[in-house]
């Protein structure tokens, strides 16, 4: 199955967070915190995943009262791709889509190759749909509950 990470899957929440938070027209920067809050997660894990991205150069981190994350570039110009990337490494679909990855069946293995096509579309399709895509999509309502049916007898 493919499937992002748990830390691959915090990333793009935080990344759309800070795209919005930049729509607002300021310059406004977001605690690792603020945003663990926001999505119950784990502080920890949270500030680990900024961290690699702010390593990555997709996010910049400042220091002080004011400070926390901001995109390092606009939101179209980040793709969800880089995003997966940087916190995962590269996106592979079987043992031998990298380099090393060399397994029993290679020389005669029939599907080599067109699982490798796969993973080419599959890589084209995530760096085509970037952040401000996800961050054009409205946030679910802060307040959602599931709906409770009330019978009356």
């Amino acid at each position: 199955m493919l499937r992002l990470s748990k830390k691959a899957d915090y990333a793009l929440i935080a990344m759309k967070h800070l795209a919005l938070r930049g729509d607002r027209g300021s310059q406004a920067s977001s605690s690792a915190r603020e945003i663990a809050e926001l999505y119950d997660i784990p502080i920890e894990l949270m500030a680990k995943v900024l961290q690699r991205l702010v390593r990555r150069g997709l996010l910049a981190s400042h220091q002080g009262t004011r400070g926390g994350y901001q995109l390092a570039r606009i939101p179209s110009q980040i793709s969800v791709a880089d995003v997966i990337q940087a916190i995962d490494g590269p996106v592979t679909v079987t043992a031998c889509s990298t380099e090393d990855g060399l397994c029993e069946q290679f020389a005669k293995c029939n599907v080599r190759d067109p699982l490798w096509r796969v993973r080419e579309r599959i890589l084209t399709a995530l760096g085509e749909c970037t952040i401000a895509e996800l961050a054009a999509d409205s946030p679910p309502p802060a307040t959602a509950q599931p709906a409770v049916l009330h019978t009356h007898i």
